[in-house]
């Protein structure tokens, strides 16, 4: 297969840093065209962080196809999602950039190239710009990067990337709209929670009602229990007035006889002392 520039300069770009310019070189007097040499041997030899983040496009192309495909949905998220949502997906991208920049950093040190702190912090803001713009991702998925991004910076694909412009950011295609599908899943989960709130109350509602049918149900039996207890005293009461009544009634039999007894015993009293006052 021939040789392009493209090809050529995305092999130079992944090179060591202290081997670029001898690579450079021996590929440009390799090859057979005198025009394509010339352009070989005026490609521009990458930054450190631009050569980490070229190594890591090649060699962990999955990995970073995760972070752009991320980064295609926080943009395409930006006017469809609620403000908490955006917030969450914000830390996922921060959070998934840190360690992309730690990946990529254990990858070239594996290489054998030293990764400074700056140098680290550079490949962290390169990645970040890939979250932010289009053009930035479609430069660090090429893997012919020449010098480190920012992310507040606008970027010209031409002048950052050897060997001409990339035709497309290298991400894998979605299989659903998943921007759509993230707002139905909250409306899903809002519904749910609304679901569940309801059933939290209904319960609460019926634990309720249940503890005061248990009361309820505790005072009337109480209160049955208190009435048979006074029906069975109002019988006996009723027995011994009954009795009473019986026993008033023989009393005052008794007492009629007595007073005629003693009516009797006062004339046979009035009668003798008539009989002794005439002696």
């Amino acid at each position: 297969m021939a040789e392009t520039l493209e090809s050529v300069a995305a092999d130079l770009c992944t090179t060591p840093p202290k081997g670029f310019v001898n690579e450079r070189a021996a590929r440009a007097e390799a090859v057979g065209d005198p025009d394509l040499s010339r352009r070989i041997r005026a490609l521009r030899k990458p930054s450190v962080a631009a050569w980490v983040v070229n190594l890591f496009a090649r060699e962990r192309a999955d990995r970073l196809g995760q972070a752009l495909h991320l980064a295609e949905e926080l943009r395409d998220a930006q006017a469809e999602l609620d403000a908490g949502t955006l917030a969450e997906l914000g830390r996922q991208r921060r959070a998934l950039t840190d360690q992309l920049a730690r990946e990529a950093a254990g990858l070239a040190e594996d290489h054998g190239e030293r990764v400074t702190a700056s140098t680290l912090e550079a490949v962290r803001q390169t990645l970040s710009a890939a979250f932010f713009d289009p053009e930035a991702a479609a430069a660090v998925a090429s893997g012919r990067l020449v010098r480190d991004l920012e992310p507040s910076e606008p970027v010209d694909l031409a002048a950052v990337v050897a060997g001409g412009p990339p035709a497309q950011v290298a991400v894998a295609p979605r299989a659903t709209d998943e921007v759509k599908a993230r707002r139905e899943r909250r409306d899903a989960e809002r519904v749910v929670r609304d679901a569940e709130q309801e059933l939290a109350r209904a319960r609460a509602e019926h634990a309720k009602a249940d503890r005061n049918l248990r009361d309820a149900t505790a005072k009337a039996d109480r209160l049955r229990a208190r009435v048979a207890e006074l029906e069975s005293e109002l019988t006996r009461v009723r027995h011994d007035a009954e009795i009473a009544t019986e026993t008033v009634d023989g009393t005052a039999d008794s007492a009629a006889r007595a007073a005629e007894r003693m009516a009797d015993a006062e004339r046979g009293l009035a009668d003798a002392r008539a009989a002794l006052d005439r002696l």
